[in-house]
């Protein structure tokens, strides 16, 4: 479907009228603990729904116990649309706002981070859905991307990783400056600021920029860092903060602030090497939902971020049975952010 551009992508701490969800459910990708992901995840909806509306997508017909327990919580809709699996942050729609100021659904081409886990036909839908749902706009770039992939400012600045965007797997013969394009297109940004340091040690996702740098206000990056002990993604994390520093340098944006917020100490969980990160918080309108992984650090996480947002509650939530699918409380939501026209 075509729609007038350019579009504009508010930033994660402007005003919300939902967070959109997926009901935890593929027992491949918790295949030891599906259940504690899933009482970690309805722990989540519980908690933004004290103060947000919480929109769960679920399978009606296959999940008919989440249905009746979610759906009769205040402040949590239900919707029936079937996926196959979690991660909402990357196949429903990254919402933007037109020149009318109307909500505009943004549906990335879907491949499951370039083709790692079929079957992905039903999450490739989720996006038209929601938009059918919300009877608002639907737009489609000729961009395989994930909404983990991007990390936007209200001054037009969007971070972002060369690992993902440019990735064969994804987009075969796209160079960075149509990249670039598209992405001032559909999400309004002037300037892109890339990051070529390594993903986190298990990540699957080629680097998603939720786990490794996120805006926190308009003008401070907090970058996730290896917390002084050796390992093998140490050298990654350090080169992507020295990108941020040549590029906001670059761009006349020295004025910007980078704060390091530690990853916790690599564990194993489930048998698995888990991609953790502080990073991977969530922005509600009250809230900054940060997740806890149960060691030492968590509580380190907490300081850091508690002055950076005074106008939120900072809320600690475990999400180590989460984590063993390998994500966290962003990659499992996408805001929709609340429309405010002038009348």
């Amino acid at each position: 479907m075509t729609h007038p551009l350019p579009l504009t992508m508010p930033a994660e701490w402007e005003r919300q009228s939902a967070i959109w969800l997926s009901w935890p459910h593929n027992q491949e990708t918790w295949p030891e603990n599906l259940e504690a992901a899933q009482r970690e995840f309805s722990d989540l909806v519980r908690a933004i729904a004290t103060t947000e509306r919480v929109m769960v997508m679920v399978d009606f017909t296959q999940n008919e116990v989440a249905v009746k327990t979610l759906g009769s919580w205040d402040n949590v809709t239900c919707v029936d649309i079937p996926t196959n699996d979690a991660w909402a942050r990357d196949y429903a729609p990254t919402f933007a706002i037109d020149s009318q100021k109307d909500l505009v659904a943004v549906d990335w081409e879907y491949n499951a981070w370039g083709g790692k886990y079929p079957p992905y036909d039903l999450d490739q839908q989720v996006a038209k859905r929601v938009a059918g749902y919300l009877g608002i706009a639907h737009v489609s770039p000729s961009l395989c991307f994930e909404g983990g992939a991007i990390e936007v400012n209200d001054r037009g600045v969007l971070l972002c990783t060369r690992s993902c965007a440019l990735n064969p797997n994804r987009n075969p013969g796209l160079d960075i400056e149509e990249v670039e394009s598209i992405l001032k297109q559909y999400l309004g940004v002037k300037v892109c600021l890339w990051l070529t340091g390594n993903a986190i040690e298990g990540d699957d996702t080629d680097g998603h920029i939720d786990q490794i740098a996120r805006f926190v206000n308009s003008t401070t990056i907090v970058v996730a860092t290896d917390g002084g002990t050796i390992g093998p993604q140490r050298e990654g994390l350090k080169q992507n903060r020295k990108d941020l520093e040549q590029q906001l340098e670059f761009y006349g944006l020295d004025h910007y602030q980078l704060i390091s917020l530690p990853l916790p100490s690599p564990f194993t969980f489930c048998g698995r090497a888990i991609p953790a990160s502080y990073c991977n918080f969530l922005i509600t309108n009250e809230l900054v939902v940060v997740p806890q992984f149960g060691v030492d650090e968590d509580g380190e996480a907490l300081q850091i971020l508690s002055p950076l947002f005074p106008e939120r509650q900072i809320l600690g939530l475990p999400s180590k049975n989460i984590a063993v699918g390998l994500g966290s409380f962003h990659c499992l939501s996408q805001q929709q952010p609340e429309i405010q026209k002038n009348i």
